[in-house]
């Protein structure tokens, strides 16, 4: 028998990745770990995260979770993206836990970002 290695939830973020691209004068960090690509860009103002944007190059598991990430944060508080783990992400996503090591890059791209934002820098 040959099991379906995606989630339903991983099928409908990777089909609809409305939050890839790129934010012109955002701040942005870039990972190159664990065999992904990863970019993730953000703007903020008053403390609260007004646009999300990542471009990956890695496995579907890592596009959906990039994509679930920027659609669960916008509006929020740009202090939450410190607290953010991989694990959460991953139970919603249902990941495998082989996939743990990249699914670690996205949680630290994340947490650089959230640093970057409350700095009030624009990384190049």
């Amino acid at each position: 028998m040959n099991e379906d290695p995606y989630s339903q939830v991983v099928r409908d973020c990777f089909a609809n990745t409305g939050h890839a691209g790129d934010l012109d004068g955002a701040a942005s960090v870039y990972i190159d770990a664990q065999g992904i690509r990863l970019r993730l860009a953000g703007t903020a103002e008053n403390g609260k995260i007004l646009a999300l944007r990542f471009r990956a190059w890695g496995c579907p598991h890592v596009i959906a979770a990039c994509e679930r990430f920027c659609a669960d944060h916008e509006g929020r508080p740009v202090a939450e993206l410190s607290r953010f783990q991989a694990g959460n992400i991953m139970r919603k996503l249902s990941v495998p836990v082989e996939k743990t090591g990249r699914i670690l890059v996205l949680e630290d791209a994340v947490r650089s970002l959230g640093r970057s934002l409350c700095d009030g820098a624009v990384p190049h």
